[in-house]
């Protein structure tokens, strides 16, 4: 089955798409990866986006912002032949357990396609108890677990998050978020003008201050044990303590650090007391260079890139994942480790739409 992912994360930079042939069940899925494309946001598409993460857009710009995404995710599809297709949705508002939204009405994505549509997943666990957070460490078990090798995948979007994969047992899967990503570092960057920090050039001009990444680190979240998601509703620039105090290259340097030391830290409290023998860094963060740099200070295990590691583009991590999470829901099968969400049971998360279909 030719299944597409569709990937929006909380960078909120556009979206990557990719196909995959999936066959078999689990435990053994078989996999070929086919092609990725990404489309980024139009300036006034991506504006409304983070306005609505903000919390500042009314009721009308939601739904029209609902629509008019779904029909960006359509045509970013044009012209990709699939079976099936996955729509992650754009996460506008993740605060666990009382709620998550994502955007994206994927009735037109459906109609573009002409195939079903999986969408809206994160719902089903947090019905269960769960945080709807994160979904991708069952694909990563399914597709990059290996027997005998302790292995972290790591990816740095606009939040961080990282799987631990002991082998090819799901009991000892790990995954949580580990704080702030590339959202903090976009932010700084954009008081410089620039919608980001290309290849860790303003990081590299930058001076770091130490003694700001160390008060920034005493945030709770930090020290709170997994299962543990969280959003742009926590992490955001202004809501930093002492960020005025900072401007500059200095502040897109410090914020870097700090980003480093959070990951850092939560794999060195969470991770590495299991047992580790390497780490792949994926998503838009692992494409600056800075950022890479302090992790291979600061961890004690071999860092590489997912590309190095598997040959493929470090941002097809997460809709490869999502794709086989519609797979596995198309089968009726659950998609979600419970241990990752805290959820009471293993969801079978998503809704499906058909084409001419409201849901299913």
């Amino acid at each position: 089955m030719r299944v597409l992912g569709l990937m929006s994360g909380t960078s909120a930079d556009g979206v990557d798409l990719v196909r995959v042939a999936f066959g078999g069940r689990p435990p053994e899925v078989s996999w070929q990866f086919l092609d990725h494309r990404h489309r980024p946001y139009p300036p006034e598409l991506r504006r409304r986006v983070l306005k609505a993460m903000r919390g500042e857009a009314g009721t009308r710009e939601l739904a029209l912002l609902h629509h008019d995404l779904g029909r960006f995710f359509a045509e970013a599809a044009e012209g990709l032949e699939a079976d099936l297709a996955t729509l992650a949705g754009q996460t506008v508002w993740h605060e666990p357990p009382q709620a998550t939204l994502q955007l994206g009405e994927a009735a037109y994505l459906a109609e573009a396609l002409g195939v079903p549509v999986v969408a809206d997943l994160r719902p089903s666990d947090l019905a269960a108890g769960g945080e709807g957070a994160p979904l991708v460490p069952y694909p990563d078990l399914l597709l990059f677990g290996e027997q005998g090798v302790r292995r972290a995948i790591l990816n740095i979007g606009g939040i961080a998050n990282v799987t631990y994969l002991p082998g090819r047992d799901e009991k000892g899967v790990l995954a949580f978020d580990t704080g702030p990503g590339n959202a903090l570092i976009d932010e700084a960057a954009e008081r410089l003008g620039l919608p980001m920090d290309e290849d860790g050039r303003l990081a590299r001009e930058g001076q770091v201050l130490a003694s700001q990444v160390a008060y920034w680190l005493a945030h709770p979240y930090f020290d709170r044990p997994p299962p543990k998601s969280t959003g742009r509703e926590v992490w955001r620039l202004e809501a930093l303590p002492g960020v005025r105090a900072l401007s500059g290259a200095d502040l897109v340097a410090t914020v870097t650090r700090f980003v480093a030391e959070g990951i850092a830290r939560a794999i060195e409290r969470f991770v590495l007391p299991r047992g580790l023998d390497e780490l792949w860094v994926a998503g838009g963060g692992a494409k600056n260079p800075v950022l890479m740099a302090h992790l291979k200070e600061l961890l004690p295990v071999p860092v590489r890139t997912f590309g190095e590691a598997t040959g493929l583009d470090e941002s097809v991590r997460e809709p490869l994942a999502f794709a086989l999470l519609g797979y596995l829901r198309w089968l009726g099968l659950p998609n979600v480790l419970p241990q990752a969400t805290g959820a009471r049971r293993a969801a079978v998360a998503g809704k499906v739409v058909l084409p001419g279909e409201e849901g299913i």
